[in-house]
């Protein structure tokens, strides 16, 4: 349908995963990518996968610095900067009286720091181009409650979801739409690793943990990437010009459950 056709989009941790399929979609409906990742390498092989619409970009999102680079990169190639979904972030679990300021520290400088710095930068941006623009945080379902052993991530996500109301309210009035996306449990290397911390904590065999969350998801199992991308895209064309400050929960109904 081209509803991103000409737009320049950077998407944070997006060599793999969700934020590939985000890259994926975004590229076949006219969007321009940076593939914004940590990992230099992984980023310029997605980005050579992806074709030539797509282009890797070094970005540590803990990094002032490395952010500051990775939208002037985006501006200098393509012009402008029309999108951004801060998709990197980190996961752990442990019982609350486990829990080290390391974890805390680290979690909260990618999940929380990471997206407000972020968005800060690329609002700055969007503002001086004068056209508004669209960024999409990643929430999840776990910023929706409290999970047992999740305090620090759950409370990150959390922080997510507040911070899209504030950002969206405040910065709606320069054209610039901030809203949410909060998945459920999308299968993937990701889950493999939360699979295996459960195992560890709870005592549960290899792929125990996994099977017990996919039967409690009403829509019958685990998201994939690509259950996902409807509502990126969606959130990133001019459909949404209205919505703001929102978080749409994108989870085969796991949170009504």
């Amino acid at each position: 349908m081209n509803r991103l056709d000409g737009k320049s989009a950077l998407i944070t941790g997006s060599a793999r995963g969700i934020g590939r399929g985000f890259a994926e979609a975004y590229l076949a409906e006219g969007a321009t990518v940076a593939i914004a990742d940590v990992d230099p390498d992984a980023a310029a092989k997605t980005a050579s996968d992806l074709g030539d619409a797509a282009y890797a970009v070094t970005m540590d999102v803990t990094r002032q610095d490395s952010i500051d680079a990775a939208i002037e990169t985006v501006v200098d190639r393509m012009g402008k900067l029309d999108i951004v979904i801060n998709n990197a972030a980190l996961f752990d679990a442990a019982e609350t009286v486990d829990i080290t300021r390391d974890s805390f520290d680290r979690l909260m400088a990618v999940n929380v720091a990471g997206t407000l710095f972020t968005m800060q930068a690329a609002a700055r941006q969007m503002i001086a181009q004068g056209h508004g623009g669209k960024i999409i945080n990643m929430a999840s379902q776990a910023g929706r409650r409290g999970e047992p052993l999740v305090l620090v991530y759950c409370s990150t996500k959390a922080a997510v979801i507040s911070m899209t109301q504030s950002a969206g309210l405040n910065l709606i009035s320069h054209g610039i739409n901030v809203n949410a996306i909060a998945p459920g449990v999308v299968d993937g290397e990701h889950w493999d690793h939360v699979d295996a911390m459960f195992a560890k904590l709870e005592g549960k065999a290899p792929g125990q943990k996994k099977a017990e969350v996919a039967a409690g998801v009403p829509a019958g199992r685990f998201a994939v990437p690509a259950d996902l991308t409807g509502m990126a895209v969606f959130l990133a064309s001019s459909d949404a010009d209205y919505i703001v400050s929102q978080t749409y929960n994108v989870d085969g109904g796991q949170w009504m459950s």
